[in-house]
């Protein structure tokens, strides 16, 4: 009677020890355990297909479907990841011309939470290991889908100098992603833009890598914050590595040519300071460096990234640029080849689905990539999968989607939009206007053209979301004053212009608003590159605006179309006029600049843009955005960057040699003096502290801001280096005769170069100091010395 239980007992005992056995709770399911624990555990129970398939990103957008407000994942889907275990999506809830995806079609952004969950809820209940996918979307200056709000292009962000602003924009652009479900946002984008011909220029902050750094910091501080579990952060992807920026000829893609100190000097910085400031994703180029593709260039990718940066996030191709390394670069006879030699140069992820796959999986076979390569860049992946939580909580909540393109983050982007505008010209103070204004004309091509006002990477806009400098105007404005408005003429098409009726809109109005520039507006006529570059034609029998945006490179930069006709039209009726400018890249503005009396830059501003100029035309915003990019006279001068390597440049036969509008320039209603400059240098054992202090002083009887602007010459040095180099800045507001003192403060990373001997030294001897407000208007200026090589780890 003692013995039955007893036998009992072992007997339960026995079952329960064979059932776990069997089916023990998988280590990786325990979210108490460390990361990397829980990674290679999940590792060892993985098939080679279902590693491969955590690779692959392939197009979003086509893995749902949408009947009537119904969202259900689509049978392509279910094909994917049944055969191909895929464990990434892109762009799903992209929508614009190329995905032909409309607010018809498309998804509102509470749909688009109910898709993202209805994917994830597939994976997790249809696969063997319940694997979360992590869910990529485009993100550079607002989530690219529906509903979502869109802040000005990256060429306007970097207009503000302000990177404090600039993560605040990239945290309200992280919680609309996430609250519908996105992990990973595409973005910022760290191309330095040297060569104005090309496409993408409106993409990037300019041409500087210590402005562009610091914006990149802001973009990575803002997606991320601080904790990716807490459903409002996104994972950062840097774009493009490395120094796809300057392209030969301006072409989208093409070949760069920077010597490798230049490379380390100037291109990768950015990328750098990023990477510190804890980027979780990187983006490989388009581009070779050196007769080697970025997408399989070990030295980018392992000792650069992973082994001096210390990287710990994953790397992922750009659109089919592993199949490049066949059809475009021809350094793979093959697709396995071309997969074996990315992923073995360090390569982790596939943006297309394609580019891995089966070519990977054969390349394993034939011995061409090894287990402990493939664990790696999984084991990239997972970790990320790990650490946002989504093993525990892969959904979102639908209902909170309201949180997307709130009040709070449209006055935002009206803050971004105001601080981006650069005030070029104010002849006689024509700036700023009076409200008196009883008659006011408002012509051209992007006076009242929603999607010539957003850039590229844009989603479809429902009506009234988008505010144009018309309706600006108009809100600005009210009853009281009569508003003419004429288009006159198109971006380019010069087939249908009404330049008469824009010439009487002007002569029977007190003033002229006259906006003209560049258009990134996709159309659903136009075709594109499988990589969704455009594909652009010489002549077109129906011509669109868009003469920006991804792969829509220029020969020249003429104002397009009749623009020019236009403006001269309107200058001859003898009436003030204000030329606001509205593009994606530096244009010709010589005649603009020689005729027009006042000049306003807003590069793309967002769908509050209208709003942000009308604030400023009429002095309710004061303007203090500065270029971040040079605007050249010529083509012929190109390139025209300020911190081009010594010599001094000498004039050409035509021109001289300076730009018509250089780096860091842009005006104000208020005017500021620099003075008292002092310069304290206090070396330590391994490094040296330089306070460069100095006071500004606003002189004028309006408060504004003012862009302080630290510039560095190195006098003396054992490499050819530039002319001067920007090192510190800050935006600061200051009341109608307030005072303030500014102190910059640099360290031996911020004025050391690559030796002879490509070792990182500040090397001693003397420095110029140059304080001003912009690259070329130096207000004050001072030698320091170094008294010994301080050697430097970046």
């Amino acid at each position: 009677m003692v013995r039955t239980p007893l036998l009992l007992a072992g007997a339960c005992f026995a079952l329960v020890s064979l059932t776990a056995s069997i089916d023990p709770k998988p280590l990786y399911k325990n979210s108490a355990l460390p990361t990397h624990r829980r990674v290679q555990d999940l590792l060892q129970r993985m098939t080679p297909e279902e590693k491969v398939g955590q690779l692959a990103t392939p197009l979003g957008w086509f893995m749902y479907e949408k009947k009537g407000n119904e969202v259900q994942v689509s049978e392509q889907f279910i094909k994917a990841v049944a055969e191909q275990h895929i464990g990434l999506l892109w762009a799903t809830l992209r929508a614009d011309p190329w995905t032909q995806k409309t607010l018809t079609t498309g998804l509102n952004p509470q749909q688009a939470a109910e898709a993202t969950n209805a994917l994830q809820k597939y994976v997790i209940e249809h696969t063997r290991l319940g694997i979360p996918l992590l869910l990529s979307e485009e993100c550079p200056h607002g989530h690219m889908a529906i509903g979502t709000t869109v802040f000005p292009t990256a060429l306007g962000q970097g207009s503000t100098w302000n990177p404090a602003l600039i993560q605040q924009m990239a945290s309200a652009i992280a919680k609309e992603a996430r609250l519908q479900g996105a992990h990973v946002g595409y973005g910022p984008v760290l191309d330095l833009a040297r060569e104005p011909r090309w496409s993408r220029v409106e993409e990037t902050y300019g041409e500087d890598p210590v402005l562009n750094g610091q914006m990149g910091r802001a973009m990575v501080k803002g997606f991320q914050g601080t904790n990716l579990k807490s459903g409002a952060n996104i994972i950062s992807t840097l774009k493009h590595f490395a120094a796809y920026g300057v392209p030969e000829g301006g072409h989208n893609g093409g070949s760069v040519a920077p010597g490798v100190r230049e490379l380390h000097q100037v291109y990768l910085p950015p990328f750098r300071d990023a990477v510190q400031a804890g980027a979780l994703s990187i983006m490989t180029a388009y581009n070779s460096i050196d007769g080697i593709p970025c997408t399989a260039n070990p030295v980018l990718l392992k000792t650069i990234l992973r082994q001096q940066w210390g990287f710990k996030g994953f790397s992922v191709s750009d659109l089919n640029s592993i199949q490049g390394l066949v059809a475009n670069h021809h350094i793979a006879a093959n697709r396995v080849e071309a997969a074996a030699l990315a992923i073995n140069a360090g390569l982790d992820a596939d943006l297309s689905g394609t580019g891995f796959d089966k070519s990977l999986l054969q390349a394993l076979k034939e011995g061409k990539v090894s287990k402990a390569v493939l664990d790696t860049a999984v084991s990239h992946v997972l970790r990320l999968k790990f650490e946002m939580g989504l093993f525990e909580n892969p959904y979102v909540q639908p209902e909170k989607t309201s949180g997307v393109r709130s009040a709070e983050h449209i006055h935002l982007a009206r803050q971004v939009a105001q601080q981006a505008i650069v005030l070029l010209k104010n002849e006689n103070q024509l700036l700023p206007l009076k409200k008196s204004l009883k008659r006011m004309a408002v012509i051209g091509p992007n006076a009242d053209n929603v999607y010539n006002q957003l850039g590229d990477y844009t989603a479809p806009q429902a009506d009234g979301a988008v505010v144009t400098v018309l309706k600006g105007l108009q809100n600005k404005l009210g009853s009281g004053t009569q508003i003419r408005y004429a288009k006159g003429c198109s971006i380019r098409d010069t087939s249908s212009a009404q330049i008469a009726e824009a010439v009487e809109a002007a002569r029977q109005s007190e003033v002229a608003v006259v906006v003209i520039g560049g258009s990134s507006a996709r159309d659903f006529k136009t075709e594109y590159q499988n990589t969704g570059a455009a594909h652009v034609k010489a002549s077109e029998v129906s011509i669109s605006d868009m003469e920006s945006g991804e792969g829509y490179d220029r020969a020249s930069l003429d104002l397009m179309g009749r623009q020019l006709q236009l403006l001269e039209a309107v200058l001859k009726t003898g009436k003030p006029v204000v030329v606001v400018l509205i593009k994606g890249r530096p244009l010709n503005l010589n005649y603009v600049s020689a005729h027009v009396p006042a000049v306003l830059d807003a590069w793309y501003p967002g769908q509050e843009g209208g709003n942000a100029i009308a604030d400023v035309l009429f002095g309710d915003y004061n303007p203090a955005g500065r270029l971040p990019i040079s605007v050249p006279k010529s083509v012929g001068q190109l390139p025209v960057y300020y911190n081009y390597k010594t010599p001094v440049k000498h004039d050409y036969v035509e021109s001289d040699a300076k730009p018509l509008y250089p780096f860091g320039y842009g005006l104000s209603y208020s005017s500021f003096e620099y003075s008292s400059l002092t310069i304290a240098v206090a070396p330590a054992s391994r490094d040296v502290t330089v306070k460069v202090s100095f006071r500004v002083k606003n002189t004028s009887n309006r408060d504004g801001d003012e862009v302080a602007q630290l510039y560095v010459t190195d006098q003396v040095a054992s490499v050819v280096g530039p002319i001067k180099q920007l090192k510190k800045f800050e935006r600061i507001h200051l009341k109608a005769g307030e005072e303030k003192t500014l102190t910059f403060e640099l360290h031996a990373k911020d004025l050391m170069l690559l030796n002879q001997q490509m070792q990182w030294v500040a090397e001693k001897g003397k420095f110029t100091a140059q304080v001003g407000a912009s690259s070329e208007d130096i207000r004050l200026k001072e030698e320091f010395q170094l008294t010994q090589d301080i050697a430097v780890k970046p």
